[in-house]
């Protein structure tokens, strides 16, 4: 029987660009009229091209974003509140008083700039995130395991971070309530001075020998603020039991309405001298108080001022005092 050669089969035709309807592959198929080498062109042109576009999308979106906060933040050098704070409760003096413009402004300017930092670094990490996982996906990467990853990893970190994590939570809640601000007189439990500076971790407080105290944000549980709308000067006055108890109301009221009646004493009052009247009966004398509502922080200055002017009233008047006290001279 003859051998009978088998036919040869024709080779597979080239398919071209297939199934494909990327038009940068007929565009490589017209070209080089390389099926392969077209498929192939078609894939890194359209995901070099869609890389891009997400790219430049997280870009502008991220400064259109950034733009929109600094507009909330501006109006400081206008002398307008910004309209990020307008919504937020400032804790201020109700009363204009001289010198509380440029005190607003720099707290206003902290607290806008502050809460602007903090929105765009929120912008920033979401929107590059965002990014960072289509790119991921557009690469075929499975993205479960590493978000599933990540996840057990954030809770990690934020277990062995909390009091990070509670200091900075802290922090925000402080900077939008206003609860204290640059200048501010205040009392943090352990520390009690002059606010410095405010951070989202810690501020910093300097007490009246001079000690500046980092305080973070985290372990404040109570804050006394002293500056905040206006301030009280509370007088005790105490007197002896043989002293005639109108008399010595009488001449404290007058002394003490005389020592904050002029200036500069007058510029920190917001009201009018109180006499309250007796406060307390010891076995060593009575007590006398009296109040007067004076401008943030101002109660000290007032205070004293007042001790003085009664003392020396008192001697004058011969009213007698405790027991226990040992009398002055007046002053010449």
């Amino acid at each position: 029987m003859p051998f009978s050669s088998v036919p040869a089969l024709p080779p597979n035709p080239d398919p071209g660009c297939g199934g494909s309807q990327s038009p940068w592959c007929q565009i490589a198929l017209d070209l080089t009229g390389q099926g392969w080498l077209s498929r192939t062109a078609g894939l890194v042109v359209d995901g070099t091209l869609k890389l891009l576009l997400i790219v430049v999308i997280a870009v502008a979106l991220r400064a259109v974003c950034h733009r929109a906060i600094h507009q909330l933040t501006r109006g400081i050098g206008e002398g307008r509140a910004p309209s990020l704070l307008r919504p937020l409760r400032e804790r201020t003096s109700s009363r204009p008083r001289q010198g509380s413009g440029s005190l607003l402004l720099a707290r206003r300017r902290q607290r806008a700039a502050t809460i602007g930092s903090l929105l765009r670094s929120i912008t920033t990490f979401v929107i590059y995130g965002t990014a960072f996982v289509l790119i991921l996906g557009g690469f075929g990467v499975n993205l479960a395991p590493i978000i599933a990853s990540a996840g057990v990893i954030g809770v990690a970190v934020g277990f062995g971070a909390q009091n990070l994590v509670k200091d900075f939570v802290s922090g925000i809640f402080m900077m939008l309530e206003d609860q204290y601000g640059v200048g501010d007189v205040v009392d943090l439990g352990e520390a009690t001075g002059t606010v410095e500076s405010i951070g989202l971790r810690v501020c910093t407080v300097r007490d009246v020998e001079g000690t500046l105290w980092y305080v973070r944000n985290g372990t404040i549980s109570r804050v006394g603020n002293f500056s905040q709308h206006f301030s009280v000067a509370l007088v005790d006055v105490p007197i002896g039991h043989g002293a005639n108890i109108a008399l010595a109301t009488e001449t404290a009221t007058q002394a003490a309405e005389a020592a904050v009646a002029e200036s500069p004493m007058a510029e920190h009052l917001l009201g009018e001298v109180t006499m309250l009247g007796v406060q307390a009966v010891t076995v060593d004398g009575v007590t006398l108080r009296l109040t007067v509502r004076t401008r943030p922080g101002k109660q000290v200055v007032v205070r004293r001022a007042i001790h003085e002017a009664v003392a020396i009233a008192f001697i004058k008047a011969q009213i007698p005092p405790p027991s226990n006290s040992i009398p002055t001279l007046a002053h010449t």
